[in-house]
């Protein structure tokens, strides 16, 4: 094998092939091809030092079954032995990649622009005209019937009675004397008084009117004209686009990274508890306070009126009172303060390190070809004619008469009688007793006046409005509107499409190579001269057991 040639996958390859192999973008996982030559060469280690099951002779010349270790006096010695290994070497790869330019140009398209026309059209609407309608109604009116009654009205009248009792007194004797007096009283009596109001009532009173209005009627005359129309027809182009398609290329990596492990680290530290013990306070709570209230001693006072003694109770005083006190008994907590050593525990962070790996994506860009369509409109120019119509108004006039409806006041009276109560004095004469007191100790007796009550009754009249409902007729107008028909003439806008050319700048992408250089790992196969050591047996042996069929080598 010469020097400029390497081994890859089996074969021998020369610089020219090198180049055309490696120059083509291989994918391949790093980690798979290295476990791959790593298993080869142990295979091919593990296959030299395996003794077979044959002890062979002569160094292998000659190979026997059936012969036990015994027979044979072996010995080892060192060959060499070639074994391929795959080394990855660094590499310097330049690529191209595909980059877009924009690149502005001027293209003309079709557009249509919108025009505004005028144009007119017949529209129906509906007008209210309104029409007069006679009706009746009737109403109801109460009318009031005056009604004379009579009621009884009772009343109650006092008058004295007088009563002889008898005591005993000490100072003073009463003496009466007899006095007449007049007491003046007033009654009153009904007066009947006729008295008249006048009320005004609202009389319609219709009149006839007329008026003139104008009406314009529409007159319609047709009309030719041509109008311009465009239409436009699709035309299909196939045109062709190259694209660039990066597809991704997966690399494994390692790296190392520190990560914090929490170890948990004892200490002691003091702390102050907080404890406390009970004590039995005694204290007085002061008793209530209370209000009574006490009535002092009353006397004896001389009443003229009842011509006796009569007892007068003492003024009410209010006393404020207090109850003795109270002995109570309360616990109270007493705070104390003692120091304690406690074992505590910390956790602190400790950077590690470890090894792990990742895959890193590249982009390899890939160019391919794609066709598409593009849709063109042809523009056609056409000529049509169409009628329309045109409108003029010519004015019309017209008379109309209606009524219109005056109030007239009109002035009416009527008769109502009124109560009214006149007063009148009266005159009495009453007697009464007057008591001179004589003092003297003795029994004497007492006239006492006692004023009993006397039920009267007396009659008087009186009236009462009654409102009798009385029925009336009257006749009133009602305006219903009455839809109506009518057309108009109404002018309206039109968008009309207008086709015309216009320029616009397209912007396109003009693809452009870039190369670029990329570091990549190249496996190569390298041949190594490994030592391997081979048993080879004695060249002499001697078999004492008949059973070994092998030849005694002499």
């Amino acid at each position: 094998m010469s020097e400029d040639t390497e081994i890859i996958n089996g074969r021998e390859l020369s610089h020219f092939d090198q180049t055309i192999y490696f120059s083509k973008p291989v994918v391949k996982e790093t980690n798979i091809m290295r476990a791959k030559s790593v298993v080869q060469a142990l295979a091919a280690i593990a296959l030299a030092l395996l003794p077979s099951a044959a002890w062979a002779g002569y160094c292998g010349v000659a190979r026997y079954n059936g012969c036990t270790p015994c027979c044979y006096q072996q010995h080892c010695h060192t060959v060499m032995k070639t074994v391929r290994c795959v080394e990855w070497h660094k590499q310097q790869v330049t690529c191209c990649k595909t980059v877009y330019d924009r690149v502005c140009e001027d293209r003309v398209i079709n557009c249509t622009r919108y025009v505004h026309e005028q144009r007119q059209k017949e529209v129906c609407y509906t007008v209210c005209k309104p029409v007069w309608e006679t009706k009746t109604r009737c109403y109801t009116v109460c009318k009031p019937v005056w009604e004379t009654k009579t009621r009884n009205v009772c009343y109650t009248t006092y008058h004295p009675v007088w009563e002889t009792k008898q005591r005993c007194y000490t100072v003073c004797k009463p003496v009466w004397e007899t006095k007449t007096r007049n007491v003046c009283y007033t009654t009153y009596h009904p007066v009947w008084e006729t008295k008249q109001r006048c009320y005004t009532v609202c009389k319609p009173v219709w009149e006839t009117k007329q008026r003139c209005y104008t009406v314009c009627k529409p007159v319609w005359e047709t009309r030719t004209r041509e109008v311009p129309y465009t239409t436009y027809k699709t035309v299909w182009e196939t045109r062709e686009r190259n694209y660039t398609v990066c597809k991704p290329v997966w690399e494994t990596r390692e790296r190392e990274e520190t990560y914090y492990v929490r170890v948990a680290v004892p200490y002691t530290k003091t702390i102050q508890v907080r404890g406390g013990h009970w004590e039995t306070e005694t204290y007085q709570i002061p008793g209530k306070t209370c209000t009574k209230t006490v009535r002092e001693p009353g006397t004896f006072t001389y009443d003229p009126c009842k011509c006796r003694c009569v007892y007068c109770p003492g003024p009410c005083k209010t006393l404020c009172c207090q109850c003795p006190p109270k002995t109570c008994c309360k616990k109270v907590w007493v705070p104390e303060c003692h120091t304690k050593e406690i074992c505590c525990t910390k956790y602190v962070c400790e950077p590690r390190t470890r090894t792990c790996c990742y895959k890193v994506c590249r982009m390899v860009p890939e160019t391919r070809t794609c066709c598409y369509k593009v849709c063109r409109q042809v523009a056609c120019q056409h000529t049509r004619t169409c009628c329309y119509k045109v409108c003029h108004m010519v004015p019309e006039t017209k008379t109309c008469c209606y009524k219109v409806c005056h109030m007239v006041p009109e002035t009416k009276t009527c008769c109502y009688k009124v109560c009214r109560m006149v007063p009148k004095q009266c005159t009495k004469t009453c007697c009464y007793k007057v008591c001179h007191m004589v003092p003297e100790t003795k029994t004497c007796c007492y006239k006492v006046c006692r004023m009993v009550p006397k039920q009267c009754t007396k009659t008087c009249c009186y009236k009462v409005c009654h409102m009798v409902p009385e029925t009336k007729t009257c006749c009133y107008k009602v305006c219903r509107m009455v839809p109506e028909q009518r057309t108009k003439t109404v002018c309206y806008s039109v968008c009309v499409p207008v086709c015309e050319q216009k320029t616009i700048k397209v912007t396109r992408c003009v693809p452009r190579q870039v190369p670029y250089t990329v570091c990549r790992c190249v496996p190569r196969v390298v041949c190594k001269q490994v030592p391997v050591c081979v048993r080879c047996p004695a060249p002499r042996c001697h078999c004492s057991d008949p059973s070994c069929g092998a030849p005694c080598c002499d």
